[in-house]
């Protein structure tokens, strides 16, 4: 079984996801140990990302989630590319969880060799099925969905308070939206206004059909190591249910002064946990 212990706390930008190293706010994560046998050499990027040549794994497969493309990864990309990883950012349909499932398939199968598999908000739903490719080392969930197979999750999230962004879905042609003020002040909370305009604008509308047709088979989550980041400012998925996911799994977690959008307020933290999940060790 392979332990692992709860962060608390926002990681430092710039400093190196060491064992033991000390972080203000917060504790350092035996994830983001080096490898075996001692002292790895490391580098820190312009980014303050840390390039690691020993690093166990070197794919990173990013899942995006409902009302988003993979572009709302890109700071993220940035950072775990200036580290050395080979990113591939998956473009969901957002048609039905078979059919994202078979999109993130696609992405996991061009990668050459052991992949840390991560996603945001409704991409761990997807990311929970197909985390079951060989090829997946571990799961990174950015306040994001992780049902168990068979799980009614619209249920459990019932048992949560109603964050504000879903009084804000506009439907048209069996395909639903955030309206322009659900998307800025609830979905993108937090990010400057320019940015969350541009991020509106290729916002990714979701079928009619893609949530109460999402019941997973599978719960990659129970057989391999996970991380979660909790958005403490979240909007649109309670942090309370957040939290409780992220306890249910036993993963390593970090909490954020963030709102829905993590990856695009905080991507040095963000990257920085997937630092770790590469660098676990088998």
């Amino acid at each position: 079984m392979i332990s692992r212990r709860t962060v608390s706390g926002v990681l430092a930008v710039g400093l190196a996801a060491t064992a033991g190293a000390v972080v203000p706010g917060g504790t350092a994560s035996a994830a983001g140990a080096g490898g075996p046998g001692g002292t790895t050499r490391q580098r820190t990027t312009a980014a303050g990302a840390t390039r690691r040549p020993g690093r166990r794994v070197r794919n990173v497969v990013l899942v995006h989630g409902a009302y988003a493309d993979g572009s709302s990864w890109s700071d993220v990309t940035e950072r775990l590319q200036s580290a050395g990883m080979n990113v591939t950012a998956v473009q969901n349909p957002l048609t039905s969880l078979a059919d994202d499932v078979a999109a993130t398939e696609r992405a996991l199968a061009l990668q050459d060799g052991p992949t840390v598999l991560a996603a945001h908000s409704w991409g761990g739903t997807v990311i929970s099925q197909a985390g079951l490719a060989p090829n997946v080392t571990g799961l990174v969930y950015v306040a994001a969905r992780a049902p168990m197979a068979g799980e009614d999750y619209t249920a459990l999230a019932g048992r949560f308070p109603t964050p504000p962004a879903n009084a804000q879905l506009v439907e048209s042609g069996g395909f639903k939206q955030l309206s322009r003020e659900g998307f800025l002040d609830d979905f993108a909370n937090g990010v400057p206004r320019r940015r969350a305009l541009a991020l509106y604008a290729a916002q990714g509308r979701i079928a009619d059909s893609l949530f109460p047709g999402s019941t997973t088979t599978a719960a990659a989550w129970q057989h391999l190591p996970t991380w979660y980041a909790v958005s403490k400012n979240d909007r649109t998925t309670a942090p309370e249910l957040e939290r409780f996911l992220a306890a249910r799994m036993g993963a390593t977690t970090i909490e954020l002064a963030a709102g829905h959008l993590s990856i695009v307020t905080h991507p040095d933290d963000i990257a920085r946990l997937i630092l770790q999940a590469a660098d676990h060790p088998a």
